[in-house]
């Protein structure tokens, strides 16, 4: 019972204090599903990765408020609609590096503009491996909420470890070229790259959430990556690879 009455004041602040309350609450009530995973979602692993949502909550424009931008491209479809967003690498003057290297995310939604699937294309995979992205969502379930920041920090030790090797630097920076910086640590190095989204449109004073920097780090002993965090159209994601790896399980 104590448990169920914080959950409930955790909904009555977010619904009163936040700007966009009916936004925020559709994404509340998103999380809480996350918590019956199985039960509400399923994953596709094709050339991308694909979160299915059995009985989708926000809606497209949710996306919209919560970023201040608009997809790359937005088309109708026989079950609803289908939104597109592009990220270019960039260099220091937010150029598009040529050759090209570029991933998208894809959201569609159904007739009563709900999303009903999330994927992510292959590139993007490369610093997300999927078995690494479907046991962070998993995590989320789990998560501690920062109101103040409003962020979830997800709970590495409810969900099943995984035993699979991480990718190794040399395939990551094959696919996706030079970093546009390297921070060099004790233990590892920090890969920085840029990328670009390409928006049909951003609010004024927004502007800078069009760029979004990732950040790969890699062990300097086993060359792994143990690390990802990015901003992304203005969704913060920050995976510890680490924390969802069972060695042991892996060696046995």
């Amino acid at each position: 019972m104590q448990t169920k009455t914080l959950r409930l004041l955790l909904v009555i602040f977010l619904a009163a204090t936040l700007t966009g309350c009916a936004h925020w609450w559709r994404a509340y009530k998103t999380y809480l599903q996350m918590g019956e995973f199985d039960k509400y979602f399923s994953v596709a692993v094709t050339d991308d990765f694909t979160l299915k949502f059995k009985e989708p909550v926000m809606l497209s424009e949710d996306f919209v408020s919560m970023s201040n931008m608009r997809p790359s491209l937005e088309e109708p479809t026989p079950d609803g609609k289908h939104w597109r967003y592009w990220f270019y690498k960039v260099d220091g003057y937010k150029k598009i590096v040529k050759p090209e290297v570029k991933f998208y995310s894809d959201m569609s939604f159904n007739k009563e503009d709900k999303l009903a699937a999330w994927a992510f294309s292959s590139l993007f995979l490369e610093i997300a491996p999927p078995k690494f992205l479907e046991v962070s969502l998993r995590s989320i379930g789990g998560a501690e909420i920062n109101k103040d920041k409003m962020q979830l920090r997800g709970n590495s030790d409810l969900v099943k470890k995984i035993a699979d090797d991480l990718p190794k630097k040399s395939a990551v920076v094959d696919k996706l070229g030079q970093p546009f910086e390297i921070k060099k640590e004790k233990d590892k190095e920090i890969y920085v790259y840029r990328f670009l989204l390409d928006s049909k449109k951003i609010e004024p004073g927004y502007e800078k959430n069009a760029l979004n920097e990732v950040k790969l780090s890699f062990d300097n002993k086993t060359q792994e990556l143990i690390r990802m965090a990015g901003n992304f159209a203005g969704l913060k994601i920050s995976i510890n690879y680490k924390k969802f790896q069972d060695k042991a399980a892996e060696e046995s």
